[in-house]
């Protein structure tokens, strides 16, 4: 059974950064698309992120230029590096494992960035 577990959430003054990390078990980083969503209150979960096996990447354009996504193979993990992050960007964000018609869904670690 495939698990996902995030973390690295929590609060941060606007401007500040913080790096998120999802843990998965079952080599499946390499294989899959790696994507971080989010969903803030009173709102529909949004794409943040995207990565594919071949490296190719997709930002929401509200983050282009602030977050990075990236991978570690060996340790079967996904980043997400937040820069300059505003009270917007405040939500539960989840990470997620798609392949085919496979999918997985991590708990979510809470952000929440003060003005």
């Amino acid at each position: 059974q495939v698990q996902l577990v995030e973390s690295g959430g929590g609060l941060v003054q606007a401007g500040g950064a913080l790096r998120l990390s999802c843990a998965a078990s079952g080599s499946i980083v390499r294989m899959f698309v790696m994507g971080w969503y989010r969903q803030a209150p009173g709102k529909q979960r949004e794409l943040v992120a995207r990565l594919s096996p071949g490296g190719r990447t997709n930002y929401l354009d509200s983050v282009k230029g602030r977050f990075t996504i990236s991978r570690d193979n060996a340790k079967d993990s996904v980043y997400l590096q937040m820069n300059s992050l505003k009270p917007e960007d405040t939500a539960l964000y989840y990470c997620n494992a798609a392949r085919a018609s496979v999918e997985y869904w991590g708990r979510g670690t809470q952000v929440t960035v003060s003005s």
